[in-house]
C-alpha cells in the first residue's frame, strides 16, 4: 500500500513539473529577434468619408507579423490600428472634419520589435455625421418631437436630444436615437404638452460631434387608449383569423409568445384585413405594433407574416357592408424597414431591439376623430398578404 502511495506521489510530481514547464514555454516569445524589420514602402492613400484607406508594400522580413498605424483624433483620442501581414492595406477612421491628418506606420515582427516610423499624410473627407446633421428636420409630434434625417452611408451614430435640467445643465434624453439605418424617422418621447427648448446634435462612435440645432417644440397631447376597450369588429371582406392565434391576442399584454398573438389564415391569397374597435372616439395619434417573432434562429423579426407594406384606416361610423368607402379615412401608408438592411432571415442586435420595443406608426395629424381602425396588409416580409401581430397599443387625444 505504501509502495502504491509512493508511486502515485512520484507520478504527481512529474506531471506537476511538466505542467510548469508548459506554462513557462507559453510565456516565452515565439522568437527573439531584436533586429527591427524593414519599413513599409510605396504608400498610397484613398481618402473616404471620415476615414482613409492606406495601401503599401510590405518589407521582405520573414518574421513580419503585422503593420501598425498610430494617429490621434481631433478630440484627443489616440488610435492604433493593426493589419496582418496577409494584407497590404489598412483603414484609419474616426475623423470628423475634412482636414489633413498624420498617420504613422510601423512594421512589427514576431518578437514585437517595430520598424522605423513612416509618416503618411491623409486627407479624409468630411464625416458622414455632417450630412446627417444638415439633413436633420424636426417638428412637434403627439407626446414628443419628430426627427427625420438621411444617413445614406449607414453610419453608426446617435441623434442626441437634450434639454436643460433644474441646474441649467444640458441632459441627454435617454430615448434619443441610436441607429445605423439609412432613412431616420423617429419620434422621441415622452414630453409634457408645453414648450420645450431642445438642443439636438449628431455623434458617432468615436465621440465626434456636429454642431447643435436649437429648437423650441410644443408637443401635442397624447394618451394611451386603454386596451380594456379594444375588441374585434369583423366586417365583410375581413380575413379569417388563425384558429388559435385570434385577434384578442393583440391586446392581452403578451407581446410575442404563441398563442397570445394574432395571425390571419396564411392559405388565403390577396391582401389581408382586420378591423378593431378601440372603444373610444378620439383624435388618434399613432399605433405601436409589436411584430410576432418567429421561432427561427432563436426569435426572428422581419420574417414571414410580419407587416412590411401596409395601410391603416380609421372610421367613426363604418359602413356595415365592409367597403373601404368614404366612411373610412386613410390614417397612413407604411413600409417597415430593417435598420441593418440585412437579407431576409438575418438580423442584428439593433434589428431585434428595435422590433422588440414595438414599431410606432404615426397617423395623419389632421385626421378627424375615429373609433374603429382597419389594418390592411399589402405585403408581408415573405411577399404575401397574411399578417402576424404580437400586440398593439393605440394612442391619441380622446378629449
Amino acid at each position: 500500500m505504501n509502495y502504491k502511495f509512493f508511486k502515485l506521489k512520484i507520478i504527481t510530481i512529474i506531471i506537476a513539473f511538466i505542467a510548469v514547464g508548459c506554462d513557462e514555454n507559453k510565456l516565452e516569445p515565439i522568437e527573439n529577434n531584436t533586429t527591427p524589420p524593414g519599413t513599409v514602402s510605396n504608400v498610397t492613400v484613398e481618402n473616404l468619408a471620415g476615414k482613409a484607406k492606406i495601401t503599401y508594400a510590405l518589407p521582405k522580413d520573414q518574421d513580419l507579423l503585422y503593420v501598425k498605424a498610430e494617429y490621434t483624433l481631433a478630440n484627443g483620442k489616440r488610435m492604433e490600428i493593426k493589419s496582418s501581414y496577409y494584407s497590404n492595406s489598412l483603414i484609419v477612421e474616426g475623423f470628423s472634419k475634412a482636414e489633413e491628418q498624420t498617420v504613422t506606420l510601423y512594421a512589427v515582427n514576431r518578437s514585437e520589435v517595430s520598424s522605423e516610423p513612416v509618416e503618411v499624410k491623409v486627407n479624409p473627407l468630411e464625416s458622414p455625421i455632417w450630412d446627417v446633421f444638415r439633413s436633420l428636420e424636426t417638428k412637434a409630434a403627439f407626446g414628443g418631437v419628430f426627427l427625420s434625417a438621411e444617413n445614406m452611408l449607414r453610419h453608426e451614430l446617435a441623434l442626441l436630444v437634450m434639454e436643460k435640467d433644474q441646474s441649467g445643465e444640458w441632459v441627454i434624453n435617454p430615448n434619443s436615437v441610436y441607429t445605423s439605418t439609412d432613412k431616420i424617422k423617429r419620434t422621441v418621447r415622452p414630453f409634457t404638452v408645453e414648450a420645450h427648448d431642445l438642443a439636438i446634435t449628431v455623434r458617432d462612435r468615436w465621440l465626434n460631434y456636429t454642431d447643435t440645432l436649437f429648437v423650441t417644440i410644443t408637443p401635442l397631447l397624447e394618451l394611451p387608449l386603454p386596451k380594456s376597450g379594444y375588441k374585434h369588429f369583423p366586417l365583410p371582406g375581413d380575413t379569417p383569423s388563425h384558429t388559435t392565434a385570434v385577434p384578442k391576442g393583440m391586446w392581452d399584454g403578451e407581446i410575442m409568445n404563441w398563442p397570445n398573438v394574432f395571425l390571419t389564415q396564411g392559405n388565403i391569397s390577396g391582401q389581408h384585413i382586420v378591423t378593431i374597435d378601440t372603444g373610444v372616439l378620439a383624435q388618434m395619434s399613432r399605433i405601436v405594433i409589436w411584430d410576432y417573432p418567429e421561432y427561427y434562429n432563436g426569435r426572428t423579426y422581419y420574417y414571414i407574416g410580419n407587416l412590411k407594406e401596409f395601410e391603416i384606416y380609421g372610421s367613426a361610423n363604418p359602413n356595415p357592408d365592409g367597403s373601404l368607402d368614404d366612411s373610412w379615412i386613410k390614417l397612413g401608408s407604411y413600409n417597415a424597414v430593417k435598420p441593418s438592411g440585412l437579407p431576409f432571415g438575418e438580423q442584428t442586435d439593433e434589428d431585434y431591439q428595435v422590433a422588440n420595443a414595438g414599431f410606432s406608426w404615426d397617423f395623419e395629424s389632421d385626421a378627424p376623430k375615429v373609433r374603429y381602425l382597419r389594418i390592411k396588409s399589402l405585403k408581408n416580409w415573405a411577399g404575401i398578404g397574411s399578417m402576424s401581430i404580437g400586440e398593439i397599443q393605440v394612442y391619441g387625444d380622446p378629449n
